[in-house]
């Protein structure tokens, strides 16, 4: 099934700009993108994924 809609049911809207905030001001561009950035989940994971392939390649015979 698919949905179209034609853009002129929007035209009203389209350029309107976006409503700033009453209460608060908006964050910074830098501070939004760090709030979003990839973290360590789990302490220490990282370590024991290292050292357990370090371990793996030990075995390895070359």
């Amino acid at each position: 099934m698919k949905i179209t809609r034609d853009i002129r049911e929007y035209r009203d809207i389209i350029n309107v700009p976006r409503p700033e905030p009453q209460c608060h001001h908006r964050m910074p561009m830098a501070k939004r993108a760090a709030q979003f950035s990839p973290f360590a989940a789990l302490t220490g994971y990282d370590e024991v994924v290292a050292q357990t392939a370090q371990e793996h390649e030990a075995k390895i015979e070359w």
